[in-house]
């Protein structure tokens, strides 16, 4: 009965180390991607903008200002497509 509990616990541990190697697989490709995002060289703020935050989407890229604006870019050309004023909620 003691070489079967054995025989069992030694297939488990087996299969316990396996699975681990194949979640940890499986972590590394698929965030193996995640540095491949494409960010613009420089980007263009008008005088006096500072930036506070970033975002992008499918074709374009977007910076928040500290002075409420939300400024959005053509990815393609750098060009600045749209302002948008953010009113500060109270």
């Amino acid at each position: 009965m003691v070489k079967y509990l054995r025989l069992l616990v030694t297939i488990l541990s087996a299969t316990m180390i396996i699975g681990f190697i194949v979640i940890t697989a499986l972590f590394v490709i698929r965030f193996s991607d995640i540095g491949a995002t494409e960010l613009p060289e420089t980007i263009t703020l008008p005088d006096g903008s500072e930036a506070a935050a970033f975002t992008q989407g499918d074709g374009w890229y977007a910076v928040v200002t500290k002075d409420n604006q939300i400024l959005i870019y053509n990815r393609v050309s750098g060009q600045l497509q749209q302002t948008i004023q953010v009113e500060a909620g109270q």
